[in-house]
């Protein structure tokens, strides 16, 4: 964030910014542009109307004539009134929503990213940067919004004021007059590079006012971190009990919230405001003061002088001066853009970050025997940024219909064992084969949808029940009352004051249901079983419930499987007694393959573990 940004670089972000907008929701530019427009033309013409009304009663004092630009100011005025209030309160509307869409950029990216960069500490940290950005005084994309409108609107204000100043210049003082002087076009441009000059010094020193706030922006970023993550845990109920007994919201939170002096007068931000950034701020106020009074002075004289009359003057001043409170504006705009520009590298650098797990072209068989083959050829895998190997040289072949237990002691490489399987990462050495086929060839979204899974740390939404288990707004109730009840937990949901539509939790609805940690894991079990997919995974999903409770899960899942592969994880051995094919990992080898009478009798990591565990396998 230390690098100065060249107003050509600053100038494509900011035009890009606008495209992404453009693409995303163009209804809010063409909102935008309108209400610009009628905020612009609105003051020059109530000056113009005003002008000639004044001119007439000051010389024909003609009541029709009167009465015509009465009737004219009254009109046009009433009718810009209307377009105004109708397209700034669209243009609110549109403001409004961009707050939710703005996040949309980020979050349509985080979808497409891999799952491997996902994960990646540099990655969280810019996403978490751009977020606080935002959130400190909306920094970059909506930021390139409000320079749209300041921009088109200043621009539209120039244009008209131009319109209805040219004559301040074309009209004459009469010849003979002691003021002719007036006439000569050095006079008129040294009266307008004046104004041009005292006009460009007033954004200036605005502008390097508003450069105060790029020093501030670790420190604002570290100060709505910590009040958005304190100022809210005690509102967290799985974080209630510990914040009582413990009274960490006056002896932690509080004592972090008031550590930092954002938004208070002991901030670097006020500071600045009471010296260097109010002093430029002030600046520039008064350079627009000066510019008022040169303005009225060269119009006076030239009316004094019979350029024009009374009303001139008022067209004038008022268009002059209108004229460059709009160049003003611009180059204020222009200067916002610069500051800005800082913030979108960041969030272009996030946008930009390119995939790198090979696509694929090739599409699966769509088999009505489910008849696939999985097999890990001499796998060996390494996280980012990792020398520890997480597998080393996995070899292990298995068929669809089959049951395949994986077990081991936590961090043993079971769980990495899965997501390599599901190709949330590409094996470091080796490959995995789907009936024979490397599968990084296949196209990425068809190779997943060949995988249902009930990972440890599962979610479920907010939502209806039914959504929950569909996964979608629109689903087969039926399907859905069926997979409910396969998962055992369709006497619960029979309970629910709305059934299938009943809200999970309290989030979003305040009759929504709090569902127990075994009858989310059931439904988590129930929209596994939705998807229908050809390999169903439970990885862990009841490690929380006792060791025969885990047991009598997974052999009840066992029947309702039915010809899906089934893979179970679990580092508890006499959950996944009932399998064809147990695999033993240790320290991310595979160390043993067999059922578990085989391995029970063998001597090894499994028998160990086995009698170690067996005290907990015998019901009382």
């Amino acid at each position: 964030m230390e690098k100065n940004i060249s107003w050509r670089e600053s100038l494509h972000l900011t035009l890009r910014g606008v495209g992404l907008w453009w693409k995303l929701r163009p209804t809010i530019l063409i909102s935008y542009t309108l209400s610009a427009l009628v905020k612009a033309i609105t003051p020059y013409t109530s000056i113009y109307f005003s002008a000639r009304i004044i001119g007439e009663l000051s010389q024909g004092r003609d009541p029709r004539m009167l009465a015509q630009w009465v009737g004219l100011l009254l009109g046009v005025t009433a009718a810009l009134i209307l377009f105004n209030g109708a397209f700034s309160r669209w243009a609110t509307w549109e403001r409004e929503q961009t707050r939710v869409e703005n996040g949309k950029f980020y979050m349509d990216k985080m979808m497409e990213l891999d799952y491997a960069l996902m994960q990646e500490q540099k990655v969280s940290d810019l996403y978490s940067q751009i977020r606080q950005n935002a959130n400190w005084a909306g920094w970059g994309l909506l930021q390139v919004l409000s320079n749209y409108e300041l921009v088109i609107t200043n621009v539209f204000q120039i244009i008209t004021g131009l319109v209805l100043s040219v004559g301040l210049l074309v009209q004459k003082v009469p010849e003979g007059s002691e003021w002719e002087v007036l006439n000569h076009p050095i006079c008129g441009m040294a009266v307008l590079l004046v104004m041009m000059g005292v006009a460009l010094l007033s954004p200036v020193f605005g502008n390097r006012g508003m450069a105060y706030w790029n020093r501030n922006d670790a420190e604002a970023r570290l100060g709505n971190r910590l009040s958005t993550y304190f100022g809210f845990e005690s509102n967290d109920t799985k974080r209630a009990l510990d914040m009582r007994i413990y009274d960490q919201q006056t002896k932690v939170c509080q004592v972090y919230r008031d550590s930092v002096h954002l938004f208070d007068t002991k901030s670097n931000f006020a500071r600045y405001a009471r010296g260097p950034m109010g002093l430029w701020q002030a600046a520039s106020g008064g350079v627009s003061a000066v510019l008022t009074g040169v303005v009225y002075l060269y119009v006076c004289l030239k009316a004094w002088a019979g350029a024009f009359g009374v009303g001139g003057i008022t067209q004038y001043v008022g268009a002059v001066t209108t004229l460059f409170v709009g160049v003003s504006g611009l180059l204020e705009a222009a200067g916002n853009i610069r500051v800005n520009a800082r913030y979108l590298v960041l969030c272009f650098e996030f946008l930009d970050i390119p995939n790198q797990m090979y696509q694929g072209s090739l599409t699966t068989e769509k088999r009505s025997d489910r008849n696939y083959q999985v097999e890990f050829r001499d796998v060996s895998f390494r996280y980012p940024d990792c020398e520890a190997w997480a597998l080393r040289h996995v070899n292990l072949k298995f068929q669809v219909g089959s049951r395949l237990a994986v077990v081991g002691e936590n961090g043993s490489g079971k769980s990495t064992f899965i997501k390599l399987l599901c190709r949330l990462y590409d094996p470091t050495e080796g490959e995995i084969l789907l009936n024979g086929i490397d599968i990084r060839k296949y196209q990425y979204t068809d190779y997943i949808a060949l995988f249902s899974v009930v990972f440890q740390d599962f979610h479920l939404l907010a939502l209806p029940l039914g959504q929950n288990v569909a996964g979608r707004t629109q689903y087969d109730r039926e399907l859905v009352t069926r997979c409910l009840t396969q998962a055992g937990v369709m006497d619960r949901v029979e309970k629910m004051p709305q059934g299938l539509d009943t809200y999970l939790y309290k989030n979003l609805e305040k009759k929504g249901v709090e569902v127990s940690g075994g009858e989310a894991q059931k439904i988590a079990i129930a929209r596994a079983l939705y998807k229908d997919a050809p390999f169903i995974i439970l990885d862990e999903p009841t490690a929380a419930l006792d060791p025969i409770a885990e047991a009598e899960v997974y052999s009840k899942f066992d029947q309702i499987a039915g010809d899906k592969t089934a893979v179970y994880i679990s580092h508890r051995l006499s959950s996944c007694k009932f399998c064809d094919d147990i695999v033993v990992f240790d320290h991310g080898y595979i160390v043993q393959q067999g059922n578990h009478q085989q391995l029970v009798e063998a001597e090894g990591v499994y028998a160990q573990l086995w009698q170690a565990q067996a005290q907990y396998y015998q019901k009382q």
